[in-house]
């Protein structure tokens, strides 16, 4: 699990039938000390309502998102699984909301 910023959302008119409901958002890698995104943009399904500019909870493994989304043979990998709110590291508080 890693923690990145939700950058933008992907809209597709045709998609595979599990995924009919579900948000996709491009999330990059955030580094929570230094405030901001680092490494490459990727697609993920979000199950929790995030949006764009939330520091959010990334999932990025295949049987883990499948069986998030209650599909063991969805073509995913990567779930969008959490809203953060604040980090701590070494005492400082970082707050996201």
């Amino acid at each position: 699990m890693k923690i990145c910023k939700v950058v933008g959302r992907v809209w597709a008119t045709r998609k595979q039938a599990c995924l009919v409901g579900f948000k996709l958002l491009l999330v990059a890698p955030f580094d929570t000390e230094q405030g901001k995104t680092k490494g490459e943009t990727v697609m993920a399904v979000d199950i929790v309502g995030a949006g764009v500019g939330n520091i959010v909870l990334v999932s990025d493994e295949g049987n883990s998102a499948r069986g998030m989304i209650g599909n063991s043979i969805a073509g995913i990998r990567t779930v969008v699984c959490g809203i953060v709110d604040e980090t701590m590291v070494d005492g400082k508080h970082n707050k996201f909301h």
